[in-house]
Order: C-alpha cells, then sequence, then structure tokens
C-alpha cells in the first residue's frame, strides 16, 4: 500500500445501482463501453474484463502518464429486492400512488423538496400525471364504446319491436349488461396495454421508485436493511485486502445506501490506519426525497456522522442539467444537520453544459433518463470529473480533488421539517 501518498496501484471499487431493475452485468456492459470512449477522448489506456462466472465483477487496468493502477469493481446488487417491490398489479399500483402522495404532503416533505430543486419534483409529479392520464383515457374510451354499443343495440330494438313491451325491456336490460361489461373489460385491456408500454413510459417504474423509498415514512424497509448487512460484510473483508483504496459509489438512490454503509462502517471501526483509505463518490443524488420524510432518522444519523469524520473522503456529484436528481444540494446542509467546519462532503457540479460538447448536450438534453446515468459513461469535453480515472486511476479520491472546494452554486441552506436521528 503506497502510506499517504495519494498514489493507488490497486483499488476495489464496489457500486451501489439506484432503484433498477436490470441485473448486474448491464453495468459491467456500460462500463467497458464508456470507459473506451473517455480513454481514447483523454488520451489514457484503459483495459475491462469481465471475470468468469460474476457478471457483476470485472477488472480494469490503467495506463496513465506512465503511471499504472488495477481495480477490481463489483456491483453490489439489490435489484431482486426492487423486482419484489415492483410485482404488484395495476389495482395496487394506483393504491401506491395515492398512500404515497399521502406521506409526502402529509409531512409537508414535498413543500420544502420543491424549495431546493423543482426537477425532481417535477418529475415526481411526472407518473402521477401520467397515471392518472392512462386511468382518465381507459375510462373514456371504455366508456365511450360500451355507450355506443348499448344506444345501437336498443335503436335497433326500437326499430324491430318498437319501444314497448316486454321484448324491448329485455334488450334493455342485455344492453346495460353488455354495456357494464364492455367498460370493464376495455377498462382492463387497456390498462396492461398500457402497462406493457412502460418499458417507453417509465410511469409504473418511477411510482413503484417513490413508493418503496416512501412506503415505511423514511425509514429502510427491513428486507434492505439485511441486504445492507450483506454489503457491510462484504466491504469489511476488502478493507483488509492488499490495496491502496476502497471505493464504494453510490449512484441514484444507491447514493443513500452507501451513505449508510460507510457510517456503519465507521461505527464498527473497521477503517484502520494502516489499511486502505476508504472513499465513498456519491452520483446524481436523490438524498433530500427519503431524509426529510418523518421516520429517516437512520439516514440522517448516518448524515451527520459522516459530515465530519476524519478516516474517509466524500464527494458528491451532479449537474443542474440533471432533472432527476437534486443537483448541488449538500445533503447534510439541506437536511438540516450541518455543523460548524463541516467537512463533508465535497459537492462539485459535472456542469454537463461545459463537459459535453454543444452537440452531445443537444442529443442528450431532452433524455432525461439518460442523462441521470451520464456519470457514469464519457464526457467529450472532460473537466476534472472522470469516473473512469476515479474508479481505476492512480490517485485516491483524496488526492484527486485535493484542495479543491465546493462549486459555488451549491444549496447548502437548511430546508428539511425533520431533523431528528436515530439514538
Amino acid at each position: 500500500m503506497a502510506e499517504g501518498s495519494g498514489r493507488v496501484r490497486q483499488r476495489r471499487v464496489f457500486h451501489i445501482p439506484g432503484y433498477d431493475p436490470f441485473p448486474a452485468r448491464r453495468y459491467r456492459e456500460l462500463y467497458r463501453k464508456e470507459a473506451a470512449a473517455q480513454a481514447e477522448i483523454s488520451g489514457y489506456r484503459i483495459a475491462v474484463k469481465g471475470v468468469e462466472g460474476a457478471s457483476g465483477t470485472w477488472v480494469v487496468a490503467t495506463e496513465t502518464d506512465g503511471a499504472q493502477a488495477r481495480a477490481r469493481v463489483d456491483v453490489l446488487t439489490w435489484s431482486d429486492i426492487v423486482q419484489d417491490s415492483m410485482a404488484g398489479s395495476i389495482p395496487a399500483t394506483y393504491w401506491q400512488m395515492l398512500t404515497t402522495a399521502l406521506i409526502y404532503l402529509r409531512s409537508g416533505t414535498l413543500r420544502r423538496l420543491m424549495m431546493l430543486r423543482k426537477g425532481p419534483v417535477i418529475a415526481a409529479f411526472y407518473p402521477v400525471a401520467m397515471l392518472l392520464g392512462q386511468l382518465a383515457l381507459a375510462l373514456i374510451v371504455a366508456g365511450v364504446l360500451g355507450g355506443l354499443v348499448e344506444s345501437g343495440l336498443l335503436t335497433v330494438a326500437a326499430l324491430v319491436v318498437g319501444t314497448e313491451g316486454t321484448v324491448y325491456d329485455t334488450v334493455t336490460w342485455i344492453g346495460w349488461v353488455l354495456n357494464w361489461a364492455i367498460f370493464i373489460a376495455l377498462t382492463v385491456v387497456i390498462l396492461r396495454w398500457c402497462k406493457a408500454q412502460d418499458h417507453r413510459l417509465y410511469a409504473y417504474y418511477l411510482m413503484h421508485d417513490y413508493a418503496f423509498s416512501a412506503g415505511r415514512d423514511g425509514a429502510y424497509p427491513q428486507a434492505m436493511e439485511d441486504r445492507l448487512q450483506d454489503f457491510r460484510s462484504t466491504l469489511a473483508a476488502a478493507m483488509t485486502d492488499d490495496v491502496d483504496e476502497v471505493l464504494i459509489v453510490g449512484h441514484s438512490s444507491g447514493a443513500h445506501l452507501a451513505v449508510s454503509i460507510v457510517a456503519d462502517m465507521v461505527r464498527a471501526g473497521l477503517i484502520k490506519g494502516d489499511g486502505p483509505r476508504l472513499a465513498l463518490l456519491t452520483l446524481g443524488q436523490v438524498i433530500p426525497m427519503l431524509s426529510f420524510l418523518p421516520r429517516a432518522r437512520r439516514l440522517r444519523g448516518d448524515l451527520a456522522l459522516l459530515q465530519d469524520c476524519e478516516a474517509i473522503t466524500w464527494v458528491d456529484v451532479s449537474a443542474p442539467g440533471d432533472g432527476c436528481s437534486f443537483a448541488l444540494c449538500d445533503p447534510v446542509a439541506v437536511t438540516g444537520l450541518a455543523k460548524e467546519g463541516k467537512r463533508w462532503p465535497l459537492v462539485i457540479s459535472a456542469a454537463f453544459t461545459q463537459t459535453l460538447s454543444p452537440a452531445r448536450w443537444k442529443a442528450l438534453r431532452w433524455r432525461f433518463f439518460r442523462l441521470h446515468f451520464q456519470y457514469l459513461c464519457a464526457f467529450d469535453r472532460p473537466g476534472d470529473y472522470d469516473y473512469f480515472q476515479i474508479t481505476a486511476g492512480p490517485q485516491t479520491l483524496a488526492a484527486r480533488y485535493a484542495g479543491r472546494g465546493p462549486s459555488g452554486s451549491r444549496i447548502d441552506v437548511p430546508v428539511s421539517k425533520y431533523t431528528s436521528v436515530q439514538s
């Protein structure tokens, strides 16, 4: 280990995805593709090789200005928990929509989130508007077609048998039954069709995402706590490896999970002076969506602990161009937990409008979900943020950003109504 020099020859990287039902190999292939692109743009060498039998693990070798480094990257998956949380029926999803909206409204959290960034709050409204629109479409189409069938049947009956008598009364009853049968059946068919299009619309996906976070008013569900325990065991073993740095990367919803894992490692005394440096990188975080909720005392306690921890390095990267994140919002400060002389996180901007060429920015600007993943991708006008140098290059995270001040446009005013922490 290269003690205190900031030099990395060997590194362990653990990537915690956001709320994502897809398997870990998606991240391996994304890394392979984008690393090659970034290396060509920036003029260094990088080679990515998968590990046989482990789709969520790969090794990376880099050479930057003559300095060589190696890294092993592991994806800490919780996609099975995500899949389970998305397994509900269509009526269950609409019930989730109602209960989640009530949680954010009743607690006053929604109003306070809007004081930070309107982009992610608008993104939160999107699945609600889309699901209500789909329901309205289904009800209108089904109602019109059912009514037309009933009206047509009565018109024919009136021409054939007249409007008086038992036969017409029977036809009227049959028409009413058909109307409702068509209405119910067609409503179900249209809603199922809309759900089948969710790989394009993301309404159900986002609704499940918000409901998962808010379902316990900000407290982690037991399945997630159990998985975090598994992750901690893996990371504890890595801290005994002969490496220079252990880097934990949390993207999107994975950012608050990464914060909690690192906090637990600090509490457990797993960071030794003669061991690897422990670094935390949070990307495109949405921490306020959880930390502002009434029962998020566990997460708030983790944020409060890490803010002045000397044993770690914590860098938070986001960009105003990412409408799905709370860009440049210091998660400790906006949650109302900042102490005098707070050390972490270092909040910096990926500045998409500067680090992407005008042509590239134009191509991506309205692709909101793709932009939310840009932190894991190549930049054609890179600044001091380079995901592949951070995860596989020859410098520790601390050395890379030594002397770097936070972005001047960061938001660090306390906004959350709830500041209690877990005792």
